[in-house]
């Protein structure tokens, strides 16, 4: 069984007014992840998701691309214990 894990990500660059939480979100359900997205006030774009490492993996680097009107500058990523907190990944506003 492959490990759980939550990942915490802030992603920085031209990522909001693009689609990128909607994205993040399909993104997110195609890979069978948990957890949610939101914009920042500072312009950034913070998730947190759960799931298999394998799938969590898949979401980060499908987040450091982002979708095609993005431009994905970083995606600092804090690795934490997974919790089973979410059922769904959602949109935050």
């Amino acid at each position: 069984m492959e490990e759980k894990v939550r990942a915490h990500l802030i992603i920085s660059g031209r990522v909001q007014g693009v689609f990128f939480r909607a994205e993040t979100m399909r993104a997110a359900n195609l890979y069978g992840v948990t957890g949610w997205v939101r914009n920042l006030r500072d312009g950034t774009v913070e998730a947190l998701s759960e799931g298999k490492k394998g799938d969590v993996v898949s979401l980060i680097n499908w987040c450091k691309k982002g979708p095609p009107a993005s431009r994905v500058d970083d995606v600092m990523v804090d690795w934490q214990s997974y919790e089973g907190a979410f059922d769904a990944f959602d949109v935050r506003y």
